[in-house]
């Protein structure tokens, strides 16, 4: 499992080299665990189809969010 998924379940996109309508630049997104043929540079993240794909780690950065902000973005 990805370092950065084990310890963040939420990542803010930074980059999306052409994938402008699957991962949108400044929003968060929620990380899943990997499955264990995926690769180490990868990061399975639920998107804009509200599907989880895998896309490269280097577009996104852990974000730490309070349990009241986990809870709104689930309800959302």
């Amino acid at each position: 499992m990805s370092e950065l998924a084990a310890t963040h379940q939420y990542v803010l996109c930074v980059s999306n080299k052409g994938n402008d309508l699957s991962v949108i630049k400044g929003k968060l997104y929620r990380v899943l665990p990997a499955e264990p043929n995926d690769r180490d540079h990868d990061l399975r993240v639920v998107d804009e189809t509200g599907e989880d794909y895998l896309y490269d780690k280097s577009w996104f950065v852990p974000v730490t969010l309070s349990a009241a902000a986990i809870e709104k973005y689930e309800a959302a």
